[in-house]
C-alpha cells in the first residue's frame, strides 16, 4: 500500500535486531503497490521501524492529538449525512427516479467508506499493534475499501450524465426501478471488478514469529514491478482523471443548455415576469451546485493523488522529505476522505422538496409552525397539478404551461 511504500523507502539506520527479524519482510515490501483506491488503503504500521531512527515518525505520533479528533469528526459527519440523507431517499416513494437512485447510491457508498475507510485506516496508522482486526478483515476490508472508491467515481459519473439527460431532455419519460436497480448493481459489479488485482495481492503476516508483537495487511507484488507500476498508472487514471473529466464535461454541458433554455411557452401565461425571474434564478443556484461539485470532488482527491505520484516517481524522498512524508500522507488521506461528508448537503440542495420533507420531519413538524416555512422554501409556487414527467425543471413551470407538456414515450 501507498503508506508501507512510503515508510519502507524512508528507513535509514535500522537496528541490528529489527534488520534480522524483518528483511526479508521488508526486501518484499519494497516493490509494494499504490492500490487502487490510493486512499483508503490501510496505512503500514509505523511502529515496525524504529522511531529513534525516522524522525518522520517522531512528528507523525506528536501530532496524534490532531488527527484523532479529524477523522472523528470526518466518520461521524459523513455517516450521519450519508445516513439520514439515504434513510430520507427511501422513505420518500415519490422521490424514487434514477437520480435519486444514484445520490442514494453515493451515499452508501460513503457509508461503506465511513465504516471500512477512515476508522480502520486511523487504527492502523497510529496503533503499534499493527493490524489488529484478524486476516479475515484484512481480505474483505482492502477489497471493500478499494470497491468504495471506484464505486464512488462511478456513482459521480452516473449522477452527472443522469442531470445532463435531465436538463437536455425535460419531458422525456425516465426509466423505471429495473433499470435504476441495474444500473447500481453495475456500478458495484465494475468496482468489484477493478479490485480483482488488490485482491490477489492483499496479504496478511503475522510477525510474532519474527520477534515483533504485531500483524500487518498490505498488498505485495513480489517480482511484479512492472506489474504494479501498470495498475498503479491504471487506477490513478480511471480513479481521477476519467472521472473528473466526465463529470467536467457533463456539467458544461448542462449549463450550456440552462443557459440556451428559452422560456417560450410563457409568452401567454400571466405569470410571465415572474416565472422568468424565478426561472434564471433556478438556473444559477443549479449551475452553482453543480460546481460546487466538480470543484469538491477535485480538490478534496488532488493532494493525494499528487503525493502518490511524487511518491512513485521520487523514491529517495527528495521532494517531499523524510521528516514530512508520514503527515503529508496522513493529511491528504484525510483530505480526500471529507469528500464523504459533501456530498449530502451538495446532491439534497438540489432537491428543494427533499429539503422540505427534511425540515418537516426533523425540525419543525412537531412545533406545529414547520409546514408553511418549509414549503414556502421552493423557487416557485406550483400549482396542483399532476405530474405526468419526473423532471424537476419542467415541475417548477406555471401550472399553465406544465398541464399542456405531454411526455414522450421513449426513455431517456
Amino acid at each position: 500500500m501507498d503508506w508501507e511504500k512510503s515508510l519502507n523507502r524512508s528507513r535509514v539506520n535500522s537496528s541490528t535486531q529489527l534488520s534480522s527479524s524483518s528483511q526479508s519482510m521488508s526486501d518484499t515490501s519494497s516493490s509494494v503497490s499504490s492500490s487502487c483506491c490510493n486512499s483508503s488503503s490501510p496505512f503500514y504500521p509505523a511502529s515496525l521501524f524504529s522511531a529513534a531512527n525516522f524522525s518522520g515518525l517522531d512528528l507523525l505520533f506528536n501530532m496524534k492529538h490532531l488527527f484523532i479528533p479529524l477523522y472523528s469528526a470526518v466518520v461521524l459527519i459523513a455517516f450521519f449525512g450519508n445516513l439520514v440523507l439515504l434513510l430520507l431517499m427511501w422513505h420518500n416513494k415519490k422521490r424514487h427516479n434514477t437520480t435519486n437512485f444514484l445520490i442514494s447510491n453515493l451515499a452508501l457508498v460513503d457509508l461503506v467508506m465511513c465504516v471500512f475507510c477512515v476508522p480502520l485506516t486511523a487504527s492502523y496508522a497510529f496503533d503499534k499493534r499493527g493490524w489488529v482486526f484478524g486476516p479475515h478483515m484484512c481480505h474483505f476490508v482492502t477489497v471493500m475499501q478499494s470497491a468504495a472508491v471506484y464505486a464512488a467515481v462511478l456513482s459521480l459519473m452516473a449522477i452527472a450524465v443522469d442531470r445532463y439527460i435531465v436538463v437536455a431532455y425535460p419531458i422525456r419519460k425516465r426509466a423505471g426501478c429495473l433499470f435504476c436497480w441495474g444500473l447500481v448493481a453495475l456500478i458495484w459489479l465494475s468496482s468489484l471488478a477493478l479490485s480483482t488485482p488488490t485482491a490477489m495481492h492483499t496479504v496478511y503476516l503475522d510477525l510474532r514469529a519474527a520477534g515483533l508483537q504485531m500483524a500487518v495487511c498490505e498488498e505485495f507484488w513480489h517480482g511484479q514491478e512492472r506489474g504494479r507500476l501498470l495498475y498503479s498508472c491504471f487506477s490513478l487514471f480511471f480513479s481521477y482523471f476519467v472521472p473528473l473529466a466526465a463529470v467536467s464535461i457533463s456539467y458544461c454541458a448542462i449549463s450550456y443548455r440552462l443557459k440556451q433554455r428559452t422560456t417560450s411557452g410563457l409568452t401567454a401565461c400571466p405569470e410571465l415576469s415572474s416565472a422568468r425571474a424565478a426561472w434564471s434564478k433556478r438556473r444559477r443556484k443549479t449551475f452553482c451546485l453543480l460546481l460546487v461539485s466538480v470543484l469538491c470532488f477535485a480538490f478534496s482527491w488532488l493532494p493525494l493523488q499528487v503525493v502518490n505520484l511524487i511518491r512513485d516517481l521520487d523514491t529517495d524522498f527528495s521532494i517531499l522529505g523524510k521528516n514530512y512524508v508520514n503527515v503529508i500522507q496522513v493529511s491528504s488521506h484525510l483530505f480526500a476522505m471529507s469528500s464523504a461528508c459533501y456530498n449530502p448537503f451538495i446532491y439534497a440542495s438540489l432537491h428543494n422538496r427533499f429539503l422540505s420533507y427534511l425540515c418537516r420531519h426533523f425540525l419543525f413538524w412537531r412545533r406545529g409552525y414547520g409546514k408553511d416555512w418549509c414549503q414556502g422554501s421552493s423557487i416557485l409556487k406550483m400549482s396542483k397539478v399532476t405530474r405526468l414527467h419526473t423532471s424537476t425543471i419542467v415541475a417548477e413551470l406555471p401550472g399553465a404551461v406544465a398541464n399542456n407538456i405531454v411526455p414522450q414515450d421513449n426513455y431517456a
